[in-house]
């Protein structure tokens, strides 16, 4: 595709995130894409699972409707009402968040805001290239993440081959559940991965994530065959009650040994994105749970002693 075509491309983001230092060597600029195949129970960014736009309502930023009725009035739905304490209730059946966003961008005081917007290649470029300085000196570069960046391929694809055309360094987040076809072309234009691995047996991974595991680890197996030179991260989150055990553990570090270029990286379970769910309107899958001091430590100790 020429890159002009590139530039044209279209897709759904979340957010841009800069000066970030983790998801990647050096300082990066993650660039969130909507959409993701896996349903993860744990999912720290809500906001990424649907591939469209979505209004949250944050009642704290809310000036209540004794104050303000600019998204009641707006509404050409009539998706939005009056809920308990003069706050704003989003009928989500009847809400199809039209394409103007009328009613987050009539709010004063972002109680509505929009979770995605729609932008092309090269306003993403533009933005990323902003901080080209600090990727020189870092080593750092560009990190597609989401959701699964690669379930908007010709987006995330378009967007790798405008950053190797600025000689930006990229990295991938993935969960590893895409065609094949397109994770063999995105590794070929990545500078380093990080791949997902939420658990090794199957029926657990779809009771935790709504798919089996059977794809991802394939692909991940052709993944460090085919590419034995691109830095790979494995990763884990390790959540408590799902995939935290020693049998868990020891079974992806003798998958890893057979793949000496892997890396692998044990990610402690945290409840940072928590708030995001009652903005969209639902509740936290895992309610209040926690998980005991030093876990993701101890999982990552039986993986390197298994694959050693």
């Amino acid at each position: 595709m020429a890159s002009f075509e590139d530039r044209k491309t279209n897709g759904v983001i979340f957010n841009v995130q800069k000066y970030s230092v983790h998801d990647g060597p050096g300082i990066r600029t993650i660039v969130f894409l909507k959409g993701c195949p896996l349903s993860c129970l744990w999912c720290s960014n809500p906001e990424s699972r649907s591939a469209k736009p979505q209004p949250a309502y944050n009642k704290g930023r809310c000036l209540g409707l004794d104050k303000c009725r600019r998204c009641l009035d707006i509404c050409p739905k009539s998706a939005v009402s009056p809920g308990p304490d003069k706050s704003v209730f989003i009928d989500r059946n009847v809400c199809k968040f039209c394409e103007t966003q009328v009613c987050a961008s009539v709010c004063p005081s972002q109680g509505i805001i929009t979770y995605g917007q729609t932008k092309n290649v090269a306003e993403i470029i533009e933005s990323v290239e902003q901080d080209s300085v600090f990727y020189s000196r870092s080593g750092g570069g560009m990190t597609l993440s989401g959701g699964e960046p690669l379930a908007q391929p010709s987006f995330a694809l378009a967007l790798l081959r405008e950053a190797g055309k600025r000689r930006i360094r990229t990295a991938l987040e993935t969960c590893g559940h895409v065609p094949w076809e397109i994770l063999n072309e995105a590794a070929g234009l990545l500078s380093s991965i990080l791949y997902d691995v939420k658990h090794m047996d199957s029926a657990k991974h779809k009771e935790g994530t709504g798919v089996g595991n059977e794809s991802i680890l394939e692909n991940l197996n052709k993944l460090l065959c085919k590419f034995p030179n691109l830095p790979v991260l494995v990763r884990t989150p390790v959540i408590p009650g799902f995939n935290d055990s020693e049998e868990n553990a020891k079974a992806l570090g003798a998958f890893l040994a057979r793949h000496a270029n892997a890396g692998f990286e044990a990610l402690p379970y945290h409840r940072l994105g928590t708030q995001k769910y009652a903005f969209l309107g639902l509740d936290y899958p895992l309610g209040d749970i926690s998980l005991g001091q030093g876990a993701a430590e101890t999982f990552q100790h039986i993986v390197d002693r298994t694959r050693a």
